[in-house]
């Protein structure tokens, strides 16, 4: 809004010369959602202390060390979700078609996740949303966000499937594009979903992530770079980086108020919404590919679930003691901070791995 307010008078105003960068915009971005996630915090969490009472039901087959927790808020998506949508409507070119198609699945899983989120409150117990419920919605949402998609999306780009490590590839899927979008978003907003199980857990890789990604939406955006990295060129991705700026920002903010011991949880509100946008983001950036990189820890949190659900289903053995995964190192004595620091060194690894595609072709 500020660039489509402010540049136009850049003639007369040197300083708002600044806006025509993206750089400086994703920075802005960045700022403001932390400082809006500051502000707003302690406010939201009082209000979610008082309106949930005893606040998230604890499992009582996890961990011991879980119980300690009962008491602890949840729902804290919702600060995360106010300060990147009111930074990234105030840095961003609002004529730009993609941001708002991540903000639709943004708000859209978030406002799916907040019902999960409620009836588990209300219900009293962790099962919330049925599985076939929430699937439905979030499968509608990513097929809107994928038919908007599509109608300003450029051929032959728009329904491609890019390689990583490969120059000039692109898969043409035709029609089976639009089913492939909707897994790839959905399948990334449930494994940031199951994820989210410890203080600080998820919300470190959703920013490792975003921010990969933010690099990767501006060098695509950038017609220079791309032919330098030889990736292909997606013409207005680039306003993506301010979006990815804005989940920075706005987890660094979170991470505050999640840090150990936790003063509020992000709920199905703050992981599906956030992880579908990652997905989206990956989508309209043309790799989706190397969202299973970069997202690696994501992806084995959720191949863990897969695996013990289909062992017992076949052996009526677990593979994992619990899980997801990281649960199954608490239960052999792996005290949480130390789960959850390893579990951002594999974070960085595997992002560092990811971004490694952009050069190595």
């Amino acid at each position: 809004m500020l660039f489509n307010l402010l540049f136009p008078l850049a003639d007369e105003f040197q300083l708002f010369n600044l806006f025509r960068y993206i750089t400086f915009r994703t920075g802005g971005a960045m700022l403001t959602a932390l400082i809006i996630s500051f502000l707003i915090g302690p406010g939201v969490i009082r209000w979610l202390k008082s309106m949930q009472g005893s606040g998230q039901p604890i499992r009582t087959d996890g961990p011991e060390t879980h119980l300690k927790k009962k008491g602890t808020p949840t729902m804290g998506g919702l600060m995360i979700m106010i300060s990147v949508l009111i930074s990234t409507v105030l840095w961003v070119d609002v004529t730009n078609a993609y941001t708002w198609i991540v903000l639709l699945v943004t708000v859209g899983f978030g406002l799916v996740g907040f019902g999960d989120d409620f009836l588990k409150l209300t219900k009293r117990n962790t099962k919330g949303l049925s599985g076939r419920g929430k699937m439905v919605a979030m499968i509608a949402v990513a097929g809107v966000a994928t038919a908007w998609y599509l109608q300003v999306a450029q051929s032959p780009l728009d329904t491609g499937l890019t390689v990583p490590f490969l120059k000039d590839v692109l898969i043409p899927l035709g029609y089976l594009f639009g089913p492939w979008a909707v897994f790839v978003i959905v399948g990334s907003s449930h494994s940031v979903n199951l994820t989210d199980g410890l203080d600080g857990l998820a919300i470190v890789p959703i920013m490792i992530a975003a921010a990969s990604f933010g690099l990767i939406a501006y060098l695509s955006g950038n017609a220079v770079f791309a032919n330098y990295l030889q990736i292909h060129h997606v013409p207005g991705t680039g306003e993506l980086a301010v979006f990815c700026g804005a989940l920075v920002g706005a987890g660094l903010g979170f991470l505050w108020f999640n840090a150990p011991p936790a003063m509020v949880f992000m709920g199905d509100t703050g992981s599906l919404a956030m992880g579908g946008a990652l997905g989206t983001v990956a989508v309209i950036t043309k790799h989706e590919l190397v969202l299973a990189i970069i997202g690696g820890l994501f992806v084995l949190e959720t191949v863990s679930v897969i695996v013990q659900v289909a062992s017992f289903k076949m052996t009526g053995k677990r593979v994992f003691r619990m899980a997801p995964l990281h649960h199954h190192f608490e239960k052999k004595g792996w005290s949480e901070p130390t789960v959850v620091i390893r579990f951002w060194i594999i974070a960085v690894i595997l992002a560092l791995a990811g971004l490694s595609t952009l050069k190595l072709r």
